[in-house]
């Protein structure tokens, strides 16, 4: 496969993967870790919407979804299935050192090896989900808190997830 094409299609998937994972664990809802809500407070100062921001502060301060991705991407690519399967272990102890009640990263992560797994049979690298994954991260983070904020805000009302504050 084309490796440009094969990126868009695993930022496309990375970025499906975190954000369903997330928003269905709640991280729009209310911050669940140290310094979300300080995050979710600020994006929305600025403009923006607070269950965005709970969102952006929850993966920014716990390894939630989007860590799980791009660890599975990495352990997939060094050791096949069980590199994803280690991923998860590192990403559920680092949820219980950030005091992180749910478990939405390690689903990231399992849902991840196995979205890589699957691809695979149509020319889909664990290479190509390290880049995408980043690709994805920057489209929620780096391009425009207040703008993604409003778009995972909208998201959290499709699931009922939005916050409660």
């Amino acid at each position: 496969m084309n490796e440009v094409i094969g990126i868009i299609i695993a930022a496309v998937l990375c970025w499906l993967n975190f954000v369903i994972v997330d928003t269905y664990f709640g991280l729009p809802e209310q911050p669940g870790v140290k310094g979300a809500r300080i995050i979710g407070k600020n994006v929305e100062k600025r403009g923006g919407d607070i269950a965005g921001g709970f969102f952006q502060g929850n993966i920014l301060c716990s390894p939630d979804a989007s860590a799980g991705t791009l660890m599975a991407s990495i352990g997939y690519m060094l050791l096949g299935i069980p590199g994803g399967i280690i991923a998860a272990l590192l990403i559920f102890i680092g949820n219980r050192l950030c005091a992180d009640p749910g478990y939405a990263g390690t689903t990231g992560c399992l849902t991840a090896t196995a979205i890589i797994f699957l691809t695979s049979f149509i020319g889909l690298t664990p290479e190509m989900f390290i880049v995408g994954m980043v690709i994805a991260i920057f489209t929620i983070m780096g391009i425009s808190q207040v703008k993604s904020s409003i778009i995972l805000g909208k998201i959290a009302e499709k699931f009922n997830r939005h916050a409660r504050e």
